[in-house]
């Protein structure tokens, strides 16, 4: 059982002072605290799997389990929530589109596997040849595209009941801009919470499912408040799964510049530059988890910006607190009513809040380009980003043999080998070439455009 000592009195935090990831508050402040770490990740987490048709209480509970092995892996000293990534949200609709959700657990567990190998490089070798690997202006069209390619699947959503969507749309923005703090870094799931009212006010829990032959109420109603999650396992052996599986590689590049980012965002903020040299015990743990998490039925895991907020506003770093928040997303995950909830969230509000959380992920990567300050007067640079996102945003396929290829998996491509390609001319010319810079600090995809 890990070991915490007791920050001052166990109450307070001097100004200017930080609890680090050693230390803890009082075991009431503490737990507190971890279940406000739950709340303020539980907008994005159970979006991902409500977006792509995987149980919640499934997710929720390898999320608790994944939390708690990352904390395990990386000694107890890098205080990180693991919550369901949405990166995986394009590959993942796809995969179940062309077979069943056994495909789509393979992609998940073949992402797990190689970011659990990326770690263990990382550890051994060094972080540097991630930066080269993708530069910021690789990264920053990386991550953007993976957003801008969702945009179809939010207006398919959206006009299923535009007035709803609307409600939701607006409430979400009105929630992040005018609340600072808590309030406003779960502006998300608040404004999911608004679009569920206005559901439940226009009698959506009222309409007969023709499928099922029950109303959402009902489904609601039946089920248990204490139960096990239910299971599913990965089909490797389906032609589908090996057709789709190329999908699921870019995530791997979005993980890695998401814990690296965290990673160094939490030793800055902590002032313990030590802590970098936990990125590839990071990268193994977060492959780990998704594995794990691939193998049971749940999506893959990511650090998150959200908890990166919440502890930049508190102080506190403590991994007692992250302890205590994996612990309660599996007790949550026990409870199928709390699933058979968030499956009855109407399509039009899932649409509205997916507008902005879509177009949030996009934003996130042009941020990478700005806080990095890359060069677009290079024409390298131009096309780079020029080609990638307008492959993922129209949504480029290409089928090679049993394979096919969709705009994530090209736009990814194309990055790396514009980029690269680009670069290795212009050297050979002597015009020099590195766009150069580490990967930033991206936080999580589903986190507070803010932090």
């Amino acid at each position: 059982m890990p070991v915490w000592k007791l920050h001052g009195n166990g109450r307070d935090v001097a100004p200017g002072a930080v609890v680090s990831p050693r230390e803890r508050l009082s075991w009431p402040a503490t737990i507190a605290m971890g279940v406000q770490h739950v709340v303020a990740m539980f907008g994005a987490t159970f979006l991902v799997p409500t977006l792509t048709g995987f149980p919640v209480p499934t997710t929720l509970l390898f999320s608790g389990v994944g939390t708690i092995l990352f904390l395990l892996v990386t000694r107890n000293r890098m205080p990180s929530y693991l919550g369901s990534s949405f990166a995986f949200i394009a590959p993942i609709t796809a995969a179940t589109a062309q077979g069943a959700i056994g495909s789509a657990l393979a992609g998940v567990v073949a992402v797990g596997v190689l970011l659990a190998i990326v770690g263990v490089v990382v550890h051994v070798a060094g972080v540097k040849w991630v930066d080269a690997l993708m530069p910021p202006v690789v990264a920053g069209s990386i991550v953007a595209l993976i957003g801008f390619n969702l945009a179809p699947t939010a207006w398919a959503n959206f006009k299923a009941d535009a007035t709803a969507a609307t409600i939701t749309l607006v409430a979400t923005i009105l929630f992040a801009v005018l609340f600072r703090g808590f309030l406003g870094r779960i502006s998300i799931f608040l404004g999911v919470l608004v679009g569920f009212l206005y559901a439940i006010a226009t009698g959506w829990f009222g309409q007969v499912n023709p499928t099922t032959g029950l109303t959402p109420a009902q489904v609601i109603d039946e089920a248990a408040w204490v139960g096990a999650p239910q299971f599913h396992l990965p089909d490797f052996a389906s032609s589908s799964t090996w057709s789709t599986l190329a999908m699921f590689l870019p995530v791997v590049l979005v993980l890695i510049a998401e814990n690296v980012g965290h990673v160094r965002g939490v030793a800055t903020m902590t002032g313990d530059d030590a802590l970098n040299k936990e990125t590839g015990r990071a990268l193994l743990a977060d492959g780990l988890a998704t594995t794990v998490a691939g193998i049971g039925g749940g999506s893959g895991t990511t650090t998150y910006g959200e908890n990166i907020g919440v502890m930049a506003a508190t102080r506190v770093y403590s991994t007692a607190v992250y302890w205590v928040a994996g612990f309660a997303a599996i007790l949550l995950a026990f409870s199928p009513k709390v699933g058979a909830v968030f499956n009855s969230i109407p399509p039009g509000v899932l649409g509205g809040v997916t507008t902005a959380l879509y177009g949030l992920i996009g934003i996130i990567g042009i941020k990478i380009w700005v806080d990095n300050r890359v060069d677009f007067s290079r024409p390298v640079n131009q096309y780079t980003a020029a080609v990638s996102l307008v492959i993922g945003i129209a949504g480029f396929t290409m089928q090679v043999a049993d394979f096919a290829f969709g705009g994530i998996v090209l736009g990814t491509v194309a990055a790396l080998v514009i980029y690269h390609v680009g670069n290795a001319i212009a050297r050979a010319r002597k015009t020099g070439a590195d766009d150069g810079g580490p990967i930033p600090a991206v936080g999580q995809l589903g986190g507070d455009p803010e932090n």
